[in-house]
C-alpha cells in the first residue's frame, strides 16, 4: 500500500477510535475515507478488526456506563439483520442500501434540529417493538457498509439518556454487533492475513483515539452532546445520500 494509503489508513482508524470513545457518527466517515485507497468491500473488510480492537478499549473506558434495556431489546432483531445482511450479500447494492439509511437519517436529524424535545418533554422508553425494528435496520445496514449509527440513533436519542449512558451504551451495544459481524466477514473472505496485518498495525491509533473520544465525551455539555450527534447525523446522511446518487 502507498503512503497515501497508510495516511487515510490512519485517519479512517482514528475515527473509528473516536467513534468508539463515544462520538459515535464519526466512525461512519471511515470507509468512505479508506475508499479513496482502495475498494469499499476491502475497507470495509480491513476495518472491521480495528472496530473490533477499539470496541475492547471503549469496553473499558464504559464499562460502568450503559443501559441494559436498551441492548435487550434492539440485539435479537440486530443479530437477525446481520444474518440476513450475510444471506443476500451477493445480491446487495451498497450504495442504494446507505442511500436508504441516509434519508431515514436526514430525515430525523432535521426533525430534530427544527423541533427540539421541550426541557420538560418525558423521555421515551426503550420499547421491543420498536427495538426489534430499528435493531434489525441496524445490524443490516451496518453488515453490508458499517453505517448502522443513524438507525440506532433514531431509536435511542429519544430515549433521552445522560451523555456517558449514551456513549457507554452505543460502544456496548456494537462492540456486540461488531463481535458477531466477524463470523460472516471471516465466512466471506474479508479478514485475509493481508488486511489483518494492515489492522494489526492500527491498533495504536485507534487505542489513543478511543482515549481522545472519552475525553471529549467527558468535558462536553449534555446539550452540546446531543446537538453535536444530531448535525453529525446529518452530515453523515447527507453523505451517503450523495454516493448514492453519484
Amino acid at each position: 500500500m502507498t503512503t497515501a494509503g497508510w495516511l487515510l489508513l490512519a485517519l479512517a482508524s482514528a475515527l473509528v477510535g473516536l467513534a468508539k470513545g463515544g462520538l459515535a457518527m464519526v466512525g461512519m466517515l471511515a470507509v468512505p475515507i479508506l475508499s479513496l485507497a482502495m475498494s469499499p468491500v476491502q475497507a470495509a473488510g480491513v476495518l472491521l478488526p480495528v472496530y473490533v480492537v477499539s470496541d475492547i478499549f471503549g469496553l473499558i473506558a464504559y464499562r460502568r456506563h450503559w443501559d441494559r434495556r436498551v441492548l435487550a431489546t434492539l440485539l435479537p432483531g440486530s443479530i437477525a439483520g446481520i444474518a440476513l445482511g450475510w444471506a443476500t450479500a451477493s445480491l446487495v447494492d451498497d450504495a442504494a442500501v446507505g442511500g436508504i439509511v441516509g434519508v431515514i437519517g436526514a430525515s430525523f436529524a432535521a426533525l430534530t434540529l427544527l423541533r427540539p424535545p421541550a426541557p420538560d418533554a418525558a423521555p421515551g422508553r426503550p420499547g421491543w417493538t420498536r427495538g426489534t425494528g430499528w435493531g434489525l435496520i441496524t445490524g443490516y445496514t451496518s453488515f453490508v457498509s458499517h453505517s448502522g449509527a443513524p438507525p440506532y440513533q433514531i431509536y435511542v436519542q429519544p430515549l433521552r439518556l445522560g451523555k456517558e449512558t449514551y456513549a457507554g451504551t452505543v460502544t456496548v451495544y456494537f462492540a456486540v454487533v461488531n463481535a458477531v459481524k466477524l463470523i460472516p466477514y471471516a465466512a466471506l473472505g474479508q479478514l485475509g492475513a493481508q488486511n489483518l496485518g494492515k489492522a494489526a498495525a492500527m491498533i495504536p491509533v485507534a487505542a489513543l483515539s478511543v482515549g481522545a473520544g472519552v475525553w471529549l465525551v467527558r468535558r462536553i455539555p449534555q446539550r452540546a452532546f446531543y446537538l453535536f450527534i444530531t448535525w453529525a447525523l446529518l452530515a453523515v446522511s447527507l453523505k451517503l445520500i450523495a454516493d448514492a446518487v453519484m
